[in-house]
């Protein structure tokens, strides 16, 4: 029998009504569940995926494209040759050098511990924390007069929310070791900056990240021209950043470790994926308690038309057809609920873009309402779901179909 003939049959049998109502609304309630878990699914990883991209961005603000750090120690070896070298490479668009120590700051009373990062002219163009400041410039300074870019839990911390005047901040910080000394007091540099701006990013940088001048840091700890704690690459958006890594990995050879964006925050992207796994596996719960309903109103349908499994098969349908014809009828079920879930979801996604349907409690959120984006992937990994557990379901009434004896009376 051909498969058109196959889904004629499970059509019928699904729109046809039914001598026992039961089954009718056991039938409803089964493709009811799959659209409420279809719907659901695609809805919760619509959102996921929006908080995921809006991480990804805030990340993305402070990452550069390409990293480049020592394979070993925590001092980066960078000749001008080495660096001409990578900046001629085709794809590599800007390369910044930049110098990150623990330090302590000081205004009046109030102290704070950071990480001071020295960058060089470069950095802005590598970098997107200079569209996210919000309270002055990005103002780095020189050697000489050395400017302080802090984020705004350091700000916070250092008491100069409302403090305008730009008043000194003593820096404390220690020297790289050249040598051996018996005075402590050899090992820490002081110094004093001036605070010219502020940025929010995110509270993981902004309460721990300060920005000034490379070589004002270069000359305050001891460090020599060609040493640098990283060097940053950004890359053309036409270009594979994979691909230029593996050219600048070339260049540099295994002394050196060349790592793109995912890998510089590789915990933070293997958590991300776990969780929508695991949001995933939640919620998928819902279409196999759907299953359940559909085994039920299916076993009820194979008694129902026993007479007619009998003549079909003395017109000499076999076993196959018969298996056929009920998968056929679960699928037919499980494939309406889930075209039904898909239209819900793409509703409901069209009122929270263009309506905030669900809005976010509290003002310390960079956006009031819950961000949606929608992934193809998403629709084809819930579709092929409610494939598979439609087969399963429908498997078991399928089988004891097909096996049923030919008993015609006259």
């Amino acid at each position: 029998m051909r498969a058109s003939s196959i889904l004629r049959f499970s059509w019928r049998y699904f729109k046809a009504k039914k001598s026992t109502n039961a089954i009718n609304i056991i039938s409803w309630i089964s493709v009811t569940a799959i659209i409420v878990g279809s719907a659901s699914l695609i809805i919760i990883l619509s959102a996921f995926n929006g908080f995921e991209s809006l991480v990804k961005s805030l990340y993305g603000s402070y990452y550069a494209d390409l990293k480049i750090s020592p394979a070993k120690g925590k001092v980066l070896l960078l000749t001008p040759s080495q660096l001409s070298q990578i900046s001629s490479i085709d794809g590599v668009s800007f390369i910044s050098t930049s110098i990150e120590e623990k330090a302590l700051l000081q205004h009046d009373a109030l102290q704070a511990v950071v990480s001071i990062k020295g960058i060089d002219s470069n950095y802005q163009k590598v970098s997107g924390v200079t569209e996210k400041m919000y309270r002055g410039n990005f103002n780095i300074g020189n050697a000489d007069q050395p400017g302080l870019v802090l984020g705004a839990g350091v700000e916070q911390a250092l008491g100069l929310m409302s403090d305008r005047s730009l008043l000194p901040i003593s820096v404390y910080f220690s020297k790289k070791a050249v040598g051996l000394s018996s005075n402590p007091a050899d090992a820490l540099a002081t110094a004093i900056a001036y605070p010219t701006g502020s940025f929010a990013i995110q509270s993981e940088f902004d309460n721990k990240f300060v920005f000034t001048d490379l070589d004002f840091l270069k000359a305050n700890m001891n460090y020599q021209p060609n040493e640098f704690s990283y060097a940053e690459i950004s890359v053309d958006d036409n270009r594979n950043a994979d691909e230029i890594k593996a050219l600048v990995s070339k260049v540099l050879g295994k002394q050196y470790r060349v790592e793109n964006r995912y890998e510089q925050n590789r915990t933070l992207y293997n958590t991300i994926q776990l969780e929508k796994f695991a949001i995933y596996a939640i919620f998928s719960l819902i279409l196999i308690v759907a299953a359940f309903n559909m085994v039920g109103s299916l076993s009820m349908l194979v008694l129902e038309k026993q007479k007619d499994i009998q003549i079909l098969m003395a017109m000499g349908a076999d076993s196959s057809v018969i298996r056929k014809i009920f998968l056929s009828e679960g699928l037919l079920l499980a494939m309406i609920g889930n075209g039904a879930g898909i239209a819900l979801a793409l509703l409901l996604y069209w009122l929270q873009v263009n309506y905030k349907l669900v809005p976010l409690q509290g003002a310390t959120f960079l956006i009031d309402y819950y961000p949606v984006k929608l992934v193809l992937f998403d629709f084809l990994l819930v579709s092929v779901t409610v494939f598979i557990i439609g087969i399963l379901a429908s498997w078991f009434p399928a089988y004891k179909a097909s096996r049923q004896p030919i008993e015609l009376h006259s």
